[in-house]
């Protein structure tokens, strides 16, 4: 059995132990006792050095903690080094949650069901469907406020069975190692967490997702909410040095040259599509009449088939005796548009050509689209178009 350090002092970044079992490679190491963290409650583990060599894994195997090292180690007594501010990071992350999840549970009857802390924000499951943007800002206030008391986080061991007072029951039997938050939190937990709650430095609430029915809140305690501030600070102030306006203005700026950006793009779509349409019956007026007394038109290009293409097509065969037949290389696809005189159905022929080379698509029996999987198809389905057209 590895007695586990980490579980009596967070704050131990050396010590010294005995190796009692390695594996043939000598790259998995078990020890008397650890102060290296295991991945476990949602919690990554520590990094660091066991007589310099560097531990990349922990591994929890129940009655033992398993160092999984860069190197083969030979030793038999090791000195170990934890990593030491990847260690408080994650000590400010996981108390910077109980934190949370007990201002949701106790103030606002939101429960936690479950803890993931990422390498760069961590985040909780809750059992609500949705959070206002109002409710957001009160909530992490609220948070940030019981950081400032300074509440001391304390550590003790408890019978499962006379544990009380926890916010979430545990499944556990025997002796709970319960970590609690003065006049505000009690769970059952086996992470490492600071002295204080001040040791949080602050929270900073990024992100609500719906999950599986649940609300995703993405969160950032300590210097990784000093770090996002200033990233996010930096990228307004480039913003706002890029639309020549004041700070506190920028968003105001921004929404502004959005709507006029959205109403321009709407005037362009529009031009292009009348545009497209003065194309299309220029192509027909140059194209001269075959036997049949059909104008036919095969357009290529290597990029995709656009709305343009589109209203091209249309504008040429809104008018009688035409059949028009576009090709793109990339991605491989093919639009075909015929006059309702011509008796022809281009989402039936198109359809079939498809079919036979492997692709999908379809449409109407005036104008169809489809896709290929590759060059040698789409040749096969012109060929397929342009005889079927004759």
């Amino acid at each position: 059995m590895t007695e586990r350090l980490y579980y009596l002092d967070s704050y131990l970044t050396r010590f010294r132990a005995r190796v009692v079992d390695r594996s043939a490679d000598g790259l998995r190491i078990t020890l008397d006792q650890t102060a290296f963290y295991p991945d476990s409650g949602g919690q990554p583990h520590d990094t660091g050095f066991l007589s310099g060599v560097p531990v990349v894994d922990v591994v929890d195997e129940e009655e033992r903690i398993v160092h999984v090292m860069a190197a083969p180690l030979a030793e038999t007594d090791v000195e170990g080094v934890i990593d030491w501010p990847r260690r408080f990071d994650h000590m400010q992350q996981h108390s910077g949650q109980h934190l949370l999840s007990a201002v949701l549970s106790a103030s606002y009857g939101i429960e936690t069901v479950s803890f993931h802390l990422g390498a760069d924000s961590s985040t909780i499951d809750v059992n609500a469907s949705s959070l206002d943007a109002k409710r957001v800002i009160e909530i992490e206030r609220h948070a940030n406020e019981l950081i400032a008391e300074d509440r001391p986080v304390t550590v003790g061991f408890e019978d499962a069975a006379e544990a009380a007072d926890l916010r979430k029951a545990s499944a556990r039997e025997g002796c709970l190692r319960i970590v609690t938050i003065e006049g505000l939190d009690r769970s059952a937990c086996g992470g490492t967490h600071v002295r204080a709650t001040g040791e949080i430095g602050s929270i900073l609430l990024r992100g609500l997702d719906r999950i599986r029915g649940n609300l995703r809140i993405e969160f950032l305690c300590g210097l990784r909410a000093v770090r996002r501030a200033r990233m996010d600070f930096e990228a307004l102030s480039r913003i706002s040095k890029t639309l020549s306006t004041g700070f506190d203005e920028t968003p105001d700026v921004v929404d502004a040259q959005c709507e006029a950006l959205q109403s321009a793009e709407k005037n362009r779509r529009r031009l292009a599509t009348e545009l497209a349409g003065f194309r299309g019956r220029e192509l027909y007026d140059a194209t001269p009449q075959d036997a049949d007394g059909c104008r036919r038109t095969i357009q290529r290009q290597d990029g995709p088939l656009g709305d343009d293409v589109r209203s091209m097509a249309q504008a040429f065969t809104a008018r009688p005796g035409a059949i028009f037949l576009a090709l793109a290389n990339d991605p491989p696809s093919v639009l075909f548009a015929v006059s309702a005189d011509t008796g022809l159905n281009a989402g039936g022929l198109l359809k079939a050509g498809l079919a036979k080379a492997g692709g999908r698509g379809g449409g109407s029996p005036q104008v169809a689209q489809g896709s290929v999987p590759n060059r040698g198809a789409l040749a096969l389905v012109a060929a397929e178009l342009e005889k079927a057209g004759r």
